[in-house]
Parts: structure tokens; C-alpha cells; sequence
């Protein structure tokens, strides 16, 4: 298997060379990469590695284990360190040191397992990953929130950047001017792979697909496999045929209402407004309630996304939930097609949904932009695709995709009014420019 380097990677060093760091928890969809992507660490950072997949026989030796301790000491039995006895059971030539490191996957299978973190982090020298995808733990009870004794890690589907650098593009785009300075040649290149990427995304399946030379279609169809295998897997979470029945037509309907023109949803509006496609498309026994069950079910899986609204273009007039994205380009192009979109209409839905998810990126554990963003605004009767402030600087920037006439002059009167610091176009066909407030780049460049 080709090596894709992944940022998340960085941040795991990060976490290693942290004094009296906890126990990392590596959490994400399925197939983003996050098994591999541990044992790769483990291997390269440590002397020693004890892997358990608790979905596998080693989890069901260690799960043994575990219960036959249990059922010891409640029986009377005292060992000093119960952890430490339970990987000596396991691994006989266990050592607790700073060069050893256990690796738990698939932690969303054992409450029992999850829930002794805080022993794992406290009485142990050795250091201690748990990975998995949230399938199960979000609608188990038994499974309590030790975040505590744990440092979170999200693993995502590959960004642009990473796309580009396992693409042997990542250099060329770094010395990009994302404002036009540079020769045709290398716009044109990163074009070609942003197109790529836009229809294929970034789970890492697919993009080995991608650099093996295959084709879009090729690509999707992998695409296909993956949501096949995510959608059969959740099949067991379900407590009814109603809830799965909602979940699975909800990508369909999700991607409908990316298509729609529309100025921004009130208040709880949308997920009454899926609910109303749903069951007019598929079923009209389904509640709001088991709609919002999927929904809440594929955005704790990392499938979808949120974004807010701010009312007026007043920041501190917000409102959460009112947009919905896929968590990958290819998710998104795949269902747009799926519905039958046209093409012109795809190409906008996804540069919208990329720069959705640049900043979603840039959201989170960096800390760029305000908690609460990404969000979309609103400006009178008019509409703005984001709306954002940066924290490191303190500026609001009004972010415009693709932008018609209509949408320029609404985003031109915010700025006038003092509403915005900056505007910044992002545009398919250019190379980029300055002007005052305004910046103007490549849809690549967010």
C-alpha cells in the first residue's frame, strides 16, 4: 500500500512530546485512514507496540482477559495494578516503559474497555491509543465521557493539500500566488487536480485509486463500496426498519436540498424541511423524530457536516444548524449525481461544499475562525455564502463562491457598511488579484 503523509500525523508528535500527555483517543468515519495510520505511528515512534482489535480475535483473547480479572476480584482477589495484569495476561512479555505503546482499536465495541481509560492514562508508564469510528458509542449509554484523561484526535478524509502532496503536487502548490502572478502553466496544473479531487474527494481508498491511474469512474465506484459498507455496518445500530429506512434515503435528500436555491432557513426549519423530502420521496410514515435520529447519527459518523446562519450579518445574531454539507467531495459529487444534477449546477454545489470544509478544518483544532463558524449569512433580502471572523487577526470576511451579480453587490454592501473587513471571492477561472478590500483567488486557494 502506497503511503499517504496525513497532517494528523504531525499532531500525534505533537501529542507524544507533550510532558505527562493522556491517552489519545484517534476518532473519524470509517476508512479515513485512522488504523493505519496509528500503526504507522506506533511502529515508527516506539520500541515496543501491543495491537487489540477488539472486533477480532485479539479482542476477544484480551476481552477475556479482562472478564476473567473482573470476576476475580469481585471474588476477593487484589492485584496492585489490575491494567498491567491485564496486558501481562495478553502479552507475556509486556513491558511498562515510555517505549512501549497499546493500541485498542475499535473501541466503540467494548463500554467496558472505553470506560477504564482513566486507568490506562493514570497507573501505566506506557503510553496508550484508542481508536475507532463512532458507530455504536454515540447511542450506547454504557459508554461514558472520560475526556479528562483523554486527548481527542478527529481523522477526516484527505484535505486538498494532502491530496496535492501525495499527487507530488504539494510543493508547486505551496509556492503558488494565489493571486495571479505566476505563469499560466502552474495555474493549470492545479486546476487539473482540484477538478480530480472535486469529483473523487478524499477517502484514502480512492485516492490510491486516483494516483493508480483509474479512472472517475473507477474512482466512484470505490466511492460506492465504501458508503455500501458504512450503510450495512450502521444497519446494526438501528432499533427499528423505520429509523434505518430514514437513514439510508437521506443522502438522496440531502443532496436535493444542496441544489435548491434558497435564501437562509429559519430557526429548526431544516431538518423539518428533510424530513417533508423524505417522506414525500420515500415514505410518508417517517417523523421529524426519526429523521433527526439519521441525521444526528450521520453527523456523529462523520458524514455530514453543519454550518450556521448569521441573521443580518450581525456575528452575535447566530444560528446554529441551518445548512448541512457532505464531509467529502466525493460523498458530494456521487449524490449529486445520484439525483440527477446537472453538471453546472454540480460544479458550484461542490466548490461551495470545498471551501465549507476548508474552514470546518480551520474551525476546529487549529482555532483560525470562531467557534460557531463555518456559518452562511444573510444581508436584507440578499444572502452570503460564509460569513467568518479570524481569530488571529481579529478581521470579518464575507466569502463568496462562484458569486453572480446579485450576490456581488449584497456582499459589496456589507463591506460598505462596515459589516466586513474583507471580501473574498473564490472563483473557478482566475488566477487572483487584489483590490483594496477585495481579494479574488482560484477556488483552491481558501
Amino acid at each position: 500500500m502506497r503511503d499517504l503523509n496525513r497532517t494528523a500525523y504531525q499532531r500525534m508528535l505533537e501529542w507524544k512530546q507533550r510532558p505527562d500527555h493522556k491517552t489519545l483517543e484517534v476518532s473519524g468515519a470509517r476508512q479515513v485512514g485512522k488504523t493505519y495510520l496509528v500503526n504507522k505511528f506506533a511502529d515508527e515512534q516506539y520500541t515496543h507496540k501491543i495491537y487489540v482489535n477488539l472486533l477480532e480475535l485479539s479482542g476477544e483473547i484480551f476481552l477475556e482477559n479482562y472478564h476473567d480479572i473482573k470476576k476475580e476480584m469481585k471474588e476477593g482477589k487484589r492485584y496492585p495494578n489490575p491494567v498491567k495484569e491485564l496486558l501481562l495476561r495478553y502479552e507475556p512479555d509486556f513491558t511498562d516503559s515510555k517505549d512501549t505503546v497499546v493500541i485498542i482499536d475499535e473501541i466503540q465495541e467494548s463500554a467496558d474497555i472505553y470506560n477504564r481509560i482513566r486507568e490506562f492514562t493514570r497507573d501505566l508508564e506506557s503510553d496508550f491509543i484508542v481508536t475507532g469510528s463512532y458507530l455504536g458509542r454515540i447511542l450506547n449509554k454504557e459508554f461514558r465521557y472520560s475526556a479528562g484523561d483523554m486527548t481527542s484526535l478527529e481523522i477526516q478524509t484527505l484535505s486538498f493539500e494532502e491530496f496535492l502532496d501525495a499527487a507530488g503536487a504539494g510543493e508547486q502548490f505551496a509556492r503558488l500566488d494565489i493571486f495571479g502572478s505566476d505563469e499560466e502553466k502552474a495555474y493549470q496544473e492545479i486546476s487539473h487536480w482540484y477538478k480530480i479531487y472535486s469529483q473523487t474527494g478524499g477517502y484514502p481508498p480512492v485516492v490510491l485509486k486516483v494516483l493508480a491511474g483509474a479512472s472517475v469512474k473507477e474512482c466512484q465506484e470505490e466511492l460506492q463500496e465504501i458508503i455500501r459498507l458504512f450503510t450495512n455496518e450502521s444497519r446494526r445500530y438501528f432499533d427499528d426498519i423505520l429509523d434505518y429506512e430514514a437513514y439510508g434515503n437521506l443522502f438522496c435528500s440531502i443532496a436535493r436540498i444542496l441544489v435548491r436555491e434558497k435564501k437562509g432557513l429559519e430557526e429548526d426549519s431544516f431538518s423539518e424541511e428533510l424530513q417533508q423530502i423524505v417522506a414525500r420521496d420515500y415514505s410518508s410514515n417517517l417523523g421529524k423524530a426519526s429523521v433527526n435520529r439519521a441525521m444526528d447519527w450521520l453527523y456523529s459518523s462523520g458524514i455530514i457536516g453543519f454550518a450556521g446562519k448569521v441573521i443580518n450579518s450581525n456575528i452575535l445574531d447566530f444560528r446554529a444548524k441551518a445548512r448541512c454539507y457532505f464531509m467529502d467531495l466525493g460523498l458530494t459529487s456521487f449524490f449529486l449525481k445520484q439525483i440527477g444534477c446537472e453538471d453546472s449546477d454540480i460544479k458550484g454545489i461542490v466548490s461551495e461544499n470545498f471551501v465549507y470544509l476548508d474552514l470546518k478544518r480551520r474551525s476546529g483544532y487549529s482555532g483560525e475562525f470562531a467557534f460557531e463558524m463555518p456559518a452562511f449569512a444573510t444581508w436584507g433580502r440578499g444572502e452570503l455564502d460564509f460569513y467568518t471572523k479570524s481569530l488571529n487577526t481579529g478581521k470579518t470576511y464575507v466569502i463568496e463562491v462562484k458569486a453572480g451579480k446579485n450576490r456581488t453587490k449584497t456582499a459589496m454592501e456589507v463591506l460598505e457598511k462596515g459589516k466586513a473587513d474583507c471580501l473574498l471571492m473564490a472563483k473557478g477561472s482566475t488566477h487572483g488579484g487584489i483590490a483594496d478590500q477585495i481579494y479574488t483567488i482560484p477556488i483552491y486557494g481558501i
